[in-house]
């Protein structure tokens, strides 16, 4: 339930009070920016600013450029404050940063996060602790840095019917995939380029397991549909399976192969209205926007009813491009506390059923090494058709003892495809799958 409040603003001759916790590459960028800008910030707001505290793990480290009279080591005594007004999360993690920012919402104060693992994880339970104190919850910077595009889900977009979100939400993986196909690079070869660049951390598994985008789906995929959508929905495959032929083939078939986060609503065979989240390689074809990505950059596509295809491209990544998302939410959280009123909050009211992987449309493209002999693509074809399942484009190649057959479906059941495949694996005449993967875009 909401709690009835006013929401009276401060006021411009009251100083709205900021509390920061963390000091990493965000934390860092917000606080200075924050102080060097303070001027600019202020008109902006149409009040004043003020940083009350900094919490830090270590309060002993040298932190060049920061008043140590500012520094604390207790989060929670900071956050808990008379004087602070807005929390700015950027100390990373789940745990712990549930723990704060719970607290702070709890005890009246709006929270500005950069944290899509949060986010996703807790959506529920912080969106309810917000609006039982009456404060702001934002979480722009949460999703593909700079790129605007919760506030237009959550704004802009409010009055239409959001009919699918999709689009490439990681950096570090796009920047893999590209590399690849821009290159010849291995996959292992183009891994350690990217940790040793600083687009992946020493363990990059969040980003090419696909988890990383996987939250960022959860977090969109809530604000499309008016409904609570956690990282646990989310069906999730990364890209170390992809390999250099993977890409190669798919370039000589006029194809790029990218890792996309899909959020779609669909009707699904009893004719119930459905959602579904995924991400997975995809192959989309090279005249596709998506496409044309490159580098460590995000793009997202939104289709809506009135308002059609819109696209939002930039930089999704990096610690300048999420600190300029974390300012942009502290004014609007600023604006609130001086002025009154309410950021827009959590909307569930559609409460739609989420979807079994398994139902969800798709199609294949299956590369397999089979015997070359007369009567295999006929066995081949009528396994598919067994299943329900039309072809699109066979083709076939002749490999010294056996043959390279690369089939492309027609739209199916996931379920339906994912059968036909572990049949397939147990036909004599097919040697090996050599590669299974999505495609979208057509």
């Amino acid at each position: 339930m909401t709690k009835t409040t006013e929401h009276l603003g401060k006021g411009s001759d009251t100083p709205v009070g900021v509390a920061i916790l963390g000091q990493g590459t965000v934390g860092r960028e917000v606080l200075r920016i924050l102080l060097a800008n303070k001027d600019s910030l202020e008109h902006r707001v149409g009040g004043k600013l003020e940083v009350k505290g900094v919490a830090v793990g270590d309060i002993s480290k040298p932190r060049p450029g920061v008043d140590p009279d500012l520094l604390t080591d207790d989060a929670m005594e900071l956050i808990k404050r008379d004087d602070v007004d807005i929390v700015v999360e950027v100390i990373g993690g789940v745990d712990y940063a549930r723990e704060v920012v719970l607290a702070a919402l709890r005890a009246g104060k709006s929270v500005v996060t950069a944290n899509k693992a949060l986010v996703a994880a807790h959506s529920a339970e912080l969106a309810e602790a917000a609006d039982e104190a009456g404060v702001d919850l934002y979480f722009e910077a949460a999703v593909a840095a700079a790129i605007p595009v919760v506030g237009p889900l959550r704004r802009s977009l409010a009055g239409d019917q959001i009919v699918s979100v999709a689009g490439i939400v990681n950096g570090t993986t796009n920047f893999i995939l590209d590399a690849m196909d821009t290159s010849g690079a291995s996959y292992e070869d183009m891994v350690q380029q990217a940790i040793e660049l600083g687009y992946a951390e020493a363990d990059p598994s969040a980003d090419v397991d696909g988890h990383d985008a996987a939250s960022k789906a959860a977090i969109l995929a809530s604000l499309a549909f008016h409904t609570r959508v956690t990282k646990d929905d989310v069906y999730c495959e990364g890209i170390s399976k992809i390999t250099s032929e993977d890409i190669k083939t798919a370039r000589e078939a006029g194809y790029a192969i990218k890792l996309l986060a899909i959020c779609e609503r669909f009707t699904d065979a009893n004719g119930q209205e459905v959602i579904a989240a995924r991400v997975h390689p995809t192959l989309i074809p090279k005249d596709h926007p998506l496409a044309s990505v490159n580098k460590s950059f995000n793009a997202i596509f939104v289709e809506a009813e009135a308002a059609g295809r819109l696209m939002f491209y930039g930089n999704g990544a990096g610690g300048a491009p999420t600190t300029s998302a974390v300012l942009g939410d502290l004014v609007g959280a600023a604006r609130n506390k001086v002025h009154g009123g309410r950021a827009p909050g959590e909307s569930t009211y559609a409460n739609l059923p989420i979807a079994s992987f398994g139902d969800v449309l798709t199609r294949y493209h299956v590369d397999m090494r089979v015997e070359d002999r007369i009567g295999v693509l006929a066995e081949v074809s009528a396994l598919f058709a067994k299943n329900q399942i039309s072809l699109r484009t066979v083709r076939q190649e002749d490999k010294g003892d056996t043959a390279r057959l690369v089939v492309v479906t027609h739209a199916a059941r996931e379920a339906d495809l994912a059968h036909t495949v572990s049949q397939l694996k147990e036909l004599a005449a097919v040697k090996e799958i050599t590669s299974v993967i999505r495609l979208e875009g057509e």
